[in-house]
């Protein structure tokens, strides 16, 4: 069973600035970045147990390629994804932005 991947705002916005940074380095770079967040997001919806829990039931899933993780909560019909972030950023401050 393939669960519903859900995006928070926070989320879609964290994806947007890595996009728009990664785009103004290199042509076709956010792309990529896009591509590789694509995947991981499809791999959290088909798996969602099988990323390590990070906190209360909140669980982080690495991104390939790129350093960053997507934080999500797995629930008996979908999966939210609460926040992505680079990985050299403090995880435990993630919910408090």
């Amino acid at each position: 069973m393939t669960y519903a991947v859900i995006l928070r705002p926070r989320a879609e916005d964290d994806i947007r600035s890595a996009f728009e940074w990664y785009e103004s380095q290199q042509p076709a770079l956010g792309e990529d970045f896009l591509v590789h967040i694509r995947g991981t997001l499809e791999h959290i919806g088909e798996f969602p147990d099988a990323s390590p829990l990070f906190y209360k039931g909140v669980r982080r899933a690495l991104v390939t390629k790129f350093p960053y993780l997507a934080f999500y909560v797995a629930e008996p019909t979908r999966v939210v994804v609460l926040a992505v972030l680079h990985t050299s950023r403090n995880p435990a401050a993630w919910p408090r932005r």
